[in-house]
C-alpha cells in the first residue's frame, strides 16, 4: 500500500502525546520511530486504516512475547522488564527490528489491531441491569456484536469494585475496578443471561495460542493488571466455552438471531468499539436495520462508542468532574422501542476501558 511517511509521523508524534499519556514506553517509542523513515516503511505493506502506531507496536510486543530474545524485552514490564525508558531506547529499538525486519514487516502486513478490553463490562454490568428493569424482563438473551474473543459474554462471571462493595463474581476471577463519578448510581436488579452468542467476521478462538498471544500484544505492555486480568477471562472463556461464530455480514446475522429466541426474554444487541470501522454508508444502513428491529421486534440496542460515533439525537452533557475527559471516553447509549418508535437514551459516561464510569439515566439510578 502507498504509505505517506510525513503524514505518519505527525501520527506518531500525536500519539505519543495524545494516547500514551498512562503508557511511558510507547510515549517514547512514538517518538523514536516517528524520526526514523526506515522504522515508519515497516508499515508500508499493511491497510491504509492499519497503517497506525498501534499496529507498530502490537507487531514488536507480539515477536516479544513470542520468545524472541533481545536487551529490548527489559522495557516491557509484560516480559518482566523493569527498565524505564531512557537514553538507549533508541538504539535498542533500532538494532531490534534490523534483526528482525521481514518479521515484522510480515506481521503488519498481515495483523490488524484488535482487542477484547473487559474493562468496560464494569459499565457493561449495570446497563445490563438497567435494561432488565426497564423491560421488566430478567432475563435476557446477549449477542456481542463483533465480539472478537467473546470475554464480553462472561460480564456475568467477573467481580466489579466501584468503592462501595463488590459485585457479582466468584474469588479468583477477574476483579474490574470502575470509579463512580458524579451524583448517580445506577440501580441494582436481578440479571440472568439465558443465552449468549458472539459474531464477528474475523472471531478469535480462545484455544489458538497464537491468535491469544496478539490480542495480548495489543494491550499495553506496562499495564501488568490489565494483562492478568484478561489471561484470567481468557480461561475462563475456555471453561465456559461460550458461542462465538464467524459472520461474513454480522449485521445480517441480527435478524435470524431474534428469530430463534424463546418469546419471555429481552434480546440485548450491543457493540463496544466496533462502529469506527464501518465505513459511513455502512454505519448508516446497520443503524438503520437495527432501529428497524428495535421498533418492530422489541431489540434493546446498547452501543458503547466513542463520543465522535454517538448513535441517536441525544447530546450529552457536560462531564460532571473536571478531570473526566469526554472526549476520549465512551458514551453508552440505549435503543429501545417506545409505543412505535425506536427512542435513545444515554445510560452512562466512561473511560474507554471502564476505569470510571459516569451514570446519566436518572430513571435507572438509586
Amino acid at each position: 500500500m502507498p504509505i505517506d511517511l510525513p503524514r505518519l509521523a505527525t501520527f506518531f508524534h500525536w500519539f505519543a502525546e495524545h494516547e500514551c499519556d498512562d503508557e511511558p514506553l510507547y510515549q517514547a517509542l512514538c517518538h523514536v520511530v516517528a524520526d526514523q523513515p526506515a522504522l515508519l516503511e515497516l508499515l508500508a505493506g499493511a491497510e491504509r486504516e492499519q497503517q497506525r502506531p498501534n499496529l507498530w507496536l502490537a507487531a514488536v510486543h507480539d515477536l516479544l512475547l513470542s520468545g524472541a530474545t533481545h536487551p529490548l524485552q527489559a522495557y516491557y514490564a509484560s516480559l518482566g522488564g523493569t527498565r524505564a525508558p531512557d537514553a538507549a531506547l533508541a538504539g535498542c529499538l533500532v538494532d531490534f527490528v534490523s534483526q528482525h525486519r521481514e518479521a515484522l514487516r510480515a506481521c503488519m502486513a498481515t495483523r490488524t489491531t484488535q482487542t477484547n478490553e473487559i474493562g468496560r463490562c464494569a459499565v457493561f454490568w449495570p446497563a445490563l441491569q438497567a435494561i432488565a428493569r426497564r423491560s421488566g424482563k430478567p432475563r435476557l438473551a446477549l449477542l456481542d456484536f463483533g465480539c472478537s474473543a467473546g470475554l464480553n459474554l462472561g460480564v456475568d462471571d467477573y467481580r466489579y469494585d466501584t468503592g462501595d462493595g463488590v459485585a457479582a463474581g466468584d474469588v479468583g476471577v477477574p476483579m474490574l475496578p470502575c470509579r463512580l463519578v458524579g451524583p448517580l448510581r445506577p440501580a441494582p436488579a436481578d440479571v440472568q443471561i439465558v443465552q449468549r452468542l458472539g459474531i464477528d467476521p474475523a472471531p478469535v478462538n480462545v484455544n489458538d495460542e497464537v491468535a491469544v498471544r496478539w490480542l495480548r500484544a495489543c494491550l499495553w505492555p506496562s499495564n501488568v493488571a490489565r494483562i492478568t486480568r484478561f489471561d484470567q477471562a481468557i480461561a475462563i472463556a475456555r471453561q465456559r466455552a461460550w458461542p462465538v461464530r464467524r459472520e461474513a455480514d454480522c449485521t445480517a446475522a441480527i435478524a435470524p438471531w431474534l428469530a430463534s429466541l424463546p418469546t419471555d426474554v429481552q434480546p440485548v444487541l450491543l457493540n463496544s468499539w466496533v462502529l469506527s470501522y464501518f465505513e459511513p454508508a455502512a454505519l448508516q444502513r446497520h443503524i438503520h436495520t437495527v432501529t428497524a428491529l428495535v421498533r418492530e421486534h422489541g431489540l434493546m440496542w446498547l452501543s458503547a462508542e466513542g463520543p465522535e460515533l454517538h448513535i441517536g439525537p441525544v447530546v450529552p452533557p457536560a462531564p460532571f468532574e473536571e478531570g473526566v475527559q469526554a472526549q476520549r471516553g465512551s458514551l453508552w447509549t440505549l435503543c429501545f422501542r417506545d409505543g412505535h418508535e425506536a427512542r435513545f437514551e444515554l445510560l452512562a459516561r466512561s473511560h474507554p476501558h471502564g476505569r470510571w464510569m459516569e451514570w446519566l439515566d436518572s430513571t435507572t439510578a438509586r
